[in-house]
């Protein structure tokens, strides 16, 4: 079936559907939309991981499983809040979507620690010698702790004498101190083993881009301070428009 009727179609509304492969259920990727948007992608002629294994299917002799979660829905909004929290669920390393999901830095997959620190905001003041560093374009509540890891010590322009003066690195998203780690040294960005440049295209490209950056190597603070930052407001260290994500503190 590539088609469905207008009847179905007028009942179906907007509606989340699913790939999966027929041998094993293994659902790689997850969607939304309306009409016959779910066949569309049977025939795709891209490049992507989803068109690659719908062709490995196809070598053998396979065809995706086609299946619709949920219909019905009268907005696009709803669809997309629903496919989001079906991603946040799976995991986005887990399927061949591109993009993770719809908003999930805001109002995707997150403990219950991490949302309540989110709307209570607790302010707490930094009294140690730390460098905040804030995350939040490549922030999702879902990071694993390596990915989290590798996204607050590199790579970042910075005053490399005062950053050398920092014990810890306090990663802060939308205010709200997610982790903190010591600081054991910082380094020229690049020259340190990195899990992060295993998803850049280019390495020579990379390591241009990072001339004049730095990045620290470190472990979890201890955990009295840990317990002391995490899930706490320091949103009142940033300014409105300071787009800058480095704040330096008792350093």
């Amino acid at each position: 079936m590539k088609k469905f009727s207008s009847p179905v179609i007028k009942e179906l509304k907007y509606y989340v559907y699913i790939y999966s492969n027929p041998v094993n259920d293994e659902i790689f990727y997850v969607g939304k939309g309306k009409g016959e948007r779910i066949f569309q992608h049977l025939d795709e002629e891209s490049e992507s991981q989803k068109a690659k294994y719908l062709k490995e299917l196809k070598a053998q002799g396979l065809q995706p499983k086609l299946e619709i979660l949920i219909h019905g829905l009268d907005d696009e909004e709803t669809a997309l809040r629903v496919e989001s929290a079906i991603i946040d669920l799976i995991g986005i390393k887990n399927l061949t979507n591109k993009q993770s999901s719809y908003k999930s830095a805001t109002f995707g997959r997150m403990t219950l620690k991490q949302i309540v620190a989110l709307y209570d905001k607790q302010k707490v003041d930094v009294d140690d010698p730390a460098i905040l560093i804030r995350i939040n374009k490549a922030f999702r509540y879902s990071m694993s702790e390596m990915e989290l890891y590798e996204y607050t010590r590199g790579k970042w322009k910075l005053d490399p004498k005062r950053a050398q003066n920092a014990k810890y690195g306090i990663v802060v998203f939308e205010g709200i101190v997610q982790e903190v780690y010591e600081i054991l040294n910082w380094y020229e960005a690049g020259t340190t083993f990195s899990l992060r440049l295993e998803n850049e295209n280019n390495e020579l490209d990379v390591k241009e881009r990072w001339d004049g950056r730095h990045e620290f190597i470190g472990n979890l603070a201890p955990k009295h301070i840990r317990d002391k930052y995490r899930f706490k407001s320091v949103e009142h260290y940033f300014q409105r428009g300071n787009a800058n994500p480095i704040m330096y503190q008792n350093v």
